[in-house]
């Protein structure tokens, strides 16, 4: 992408300090292509999120309440939640690694986020992660523009927030004000080529249209205007039923027979809530929009589709740039009453009545809330009726032309809305820009947080007490030489935490000045100590690779199985880092480590771990191999399963089936066997959707080249129950 000097100070502030940002800018000055470059370029592990399934897509991530699997309920600091809604919290192990170890928590049309949305997700990080920190020491990104959309609160939410929070924004969460953060405002508009094009958008996201302004926009007010029915052309407006009655009317003019889909209600549901048309009406050739997320990811809110043939209890579907067409199913939306208790501080749900419907809604007209991240060539807008902060530029800009854009009625000083708070927090967000010396303070606290992390040994330690804890509370009688062995070698845990913390006394004194020198003595010491708390680690390996513990008792072994693994896990990620560190080519520095971090833990996940017990085989009765060993030397001698299968007269899935046996033994990595690619696009898969666990539904949703013996394996490896 172009850099210039804004996304430039943006770059410095992700890539070389651990310091929350939030960046900001009018529309089309580049925050998404930043974020898609990031994507790319940066070392560091990140998670993507947004508000709504539409900003997800666009920001190629998922929403925040799918990922941290929160209640749709309001988030109140200092409550707890009912037993029925703890059920959020209860996470895989693949979603705990990935929340303990990403190192950028990104966060995209941050304008639409709540404040109270904004606390919950620093709840949750800090559950899994550091206490004490906001956000569990993560570092924040937040991109978006508060002067487009603001977020939903209805006035029952407000009831219970107002208490709390001084507005429903996200610079008035209370996690958001104890970490503290940056802003960077992009400046240079790439959306929109046309010089008055732009300064005439500024002057209404601004607040400071004229008269002048207004008569020149207007000049693009067609009355009557219809466009071609092969046009690109979609309509903006800024209420439901405006949508609706232009929907109709197209609706009335495709051939056909018109097929009516009536909703179903149960319970308490006001009419004024319902989230689809309580009589859906479609024909042959219709355009639609979803209008809910699809667990298989065969559309999400916001996607255009088409109807591609319907009939009384069938409708079949595709996306509009799509050839793939399918069977569409009703949804369920609930809704749900939620009090505080005071008595208890926990806030309670009940469902008080059921909708289902088709999900789906006549697209021939959108609302401006649903084109928020969206960029047309041709739009015609109709904001006479404007009633909330932002709709106004938020239609106007979504077109990179004024001549793509047509006005079905006359712009209004009027229609032009605008949030004195927000107005207020604009006007102080250049004190939060930092100059150079702040960013260079910025970044010497960053290179000294690391060498922290890489040095720091009590994460290590508490992880291996709990394991301790349960050998001693559970086998002490069984293995009471393992149990001594243990309590032994977790004495050189005193000698690590001691040496790190007088280490750390010297380097922080050596860095002082290491970003604008070449501190040869200081990555030197660090050279050295890495190969001093590397060989020290050793005993550990060796006390792992020769525990082997047996018991019928399913929930004990499921405690030291996870126990386990977890201090295994860390163990070897930080016996990797040290290692590497010590080498005589490497000088210590931030991309550096995190690129090799990276690049350690994404081998762990896909890899058999070298500090795995030892396991056997069981011994054939008979002296010839048997046939899942053939298969096994088969494939360490370089033939692939294709090959060993035909060779072998076997189907591919029964050749897959023995090599899974020795990648659950700990023999042979799982990306030996699998292609990362498919590894990775299952993770993420598995992250987007912690609680899928049918095979069939992971293959229907994934790339078809990926395989049922391949997700049968990367089920087993990762522990998830089909």
């Amino acid at each position: 992408m172009i850099m210039n000097a804004e996304l430039d100070l943006a770059w410095e502030i992700i890539e070389h300090t651990g310091a929350n940002l939030f960046l900001t800018g009018k529309a089309g000055t580049g925050k998404t292509t930043f974020l898609k470059e990031l994507k790319v370029k940066s070392p560091k592990r990140m998670v993507v999120l947004a508000p709504t399934g539409i900003a997800a897509i666009n920001a190629g991530g998922v929403t925040i309440h799918s990922f941290f699997q929160l209640p749709l309920s309001p988030f109140v600091p200092g409550v707890t939640y009912d037993r029925a809604e703890k059920r959020y919290f209860r996470f895989g192990k693949i979603k705990r690694d990935i929340i303990r170890t990403i190192d950028l928590l990104v966060i995209d049309e941050i304008s639409m986020v709540r404040a109270d949305l904004l606390d919950a997700v620093d709840s949750v990080m800090r559950r899994y992660r550091d206490h004490d920190k906001p956000f569990g020491g993560a570092q924040l990104l937040m991109i978006g523009d508060l002067q487009q959309l603001a977020p939903v609160v209805k006035d029952d939410e407000w009831a219970l927030l107002s208490a709390v929070y001084d507005t429903p924004y996200f610079f008035s969460s209370k996690a958001l004000a104890q970490a503290g953060y940056h802003t960077v405002e992009l400046k240079t508009v790439y959306r929109q080529q046309d010089i008055s094009f732009v300064a005439l958008l500024n002057q209404i996201r601004e607040n400071k249209a004229t008269d002048a302004t207004l008569d020149t926009l207007n000049q693009r007010y067609i009355p009557g205007f219809k466009p071609d029915a092969k046009s690109d052309y979609i309509r903006l407006t800024t209420h439901n039923f405006q949508a609706q009655a232009i929907n109709d009317l197209e609706l009335s003019s495709l051939p056909g027979y018109e097929y009516t889909f009536n909703a179903e209600v149960k319970g308490v549901f006001p009419e004024t809530s319902y989230p689809a048309d309580k009589g859906l009406i479609l024909k042959q050739g219709a355009q639609v929009m979803f209008i809910k997320n699809d667990p298989d990811k065969r559309f999400y809110n916001g996607m255009i589709g088409e109807v591609i043939a319907v009939s009384n209890d069938n409708i079949i579907v595709k996306g509009k740039n799509s050839s793939e067409a399918f069977r569409l199913e009703k949804a369920e939306w609930t809704n749900s009453k939620y009090t505080l208790d005071n008595g208890t501080k926990e806030i309670k749900e009940t469902v008080e009545g059921v909708f289902r419907q088709y999900p789906l809604k006549l697209a021939w007209a959108i609302t401006i809330h649903k084109s928020q991240g969206l960029t047309f060539d041709h739009a015609i807008i109709d904001v006479s009726h404007s009633f909330a902060h932002g709709q106004a530029y938020v239609a106007l800009s979504r077109c990179k032309t004024l001549d793509g854009i047509v006005l079905s009625a006359p712009l209004r000083h009027d229609s032009l809305i605008s949030d004195e708070i927000v107005e207020r927090y604009i006007d102080g967000l250049d004190l939060c820009i930092p100059n150079k010396s702040e960013l260079l303070s910025l970044k010497l606290a960053y290179f000294i947080n690391l060498l922290d992390e890489l040095f720091d040994f009590t994460t290590l330690h508490s992880s291996f007490r709990l394991l301790l804890r349960t050998i001693d509370e559970h086998f002490y009688s069984k293995y009471p030489k393992l149990l001594t062995n243990y309590k032994n070698v977790g004495l050189i845990f005193n000698e690590l935490i001691d040496v790190a913390r007088k280490f750390k006394v010297q380097y922080s004194r050596l860095s002082s000045d290491v970003l604008n020198t070449d501190d040869a003595y200081l990555y030197e010491r660090i050279r050295k100590a890495s190969k001093y708390f590397s060989e020290r680690l050793e005993d550990f390996l060796l006390l792992l690779a020769k525990t082997k513990i047996s018991t019928d008792n399913k929930i004990i072994k499921q405690q030291f199985e996870e126990r386990f693994t977890t201090f295994s896990d860390e163990l070897i990620i930080k016996k990797k880092l040290l290692e590497y560190e010590s080498q005589d080519h490497v000088s210590f520095s931030t991309g550096d480590y995190l690129t090799e971090k990276a690049k350690i833990i994404l081998n762990l996940n896909a890899n058999d771990s070298t500090v795995k017990r030892e396991k056997k085989l069981p011994i054939a009765k008979k002296t010839a191999k048997n046939t899942r060993e053939i298969s096994f030397d088969m494939f360490k001698s370089g033939m692939t399963i294709g090959q060993i299968a035909k060779e072998r007269g076997l189907v591919a899935d029964t050749v897959m089936g023995h090599l899974a046996y020795f990648v659950k033994a700990g023999l042979l990595g799982i990306d030996k066997v699998i292609p990362q690619s498919h590894i990775e696009e299952l993770q993420t898969f598995l992250v987007a959707h912690p609680r899928v666990t049918s095979i069939s539904e992971v293959k229907g949703a994934v790339n078809p080249v990926i395989s049922y013996s391949e997700i049968r394996l990367f089920f087993n490896v990762n522990n998830v129950k089909s």
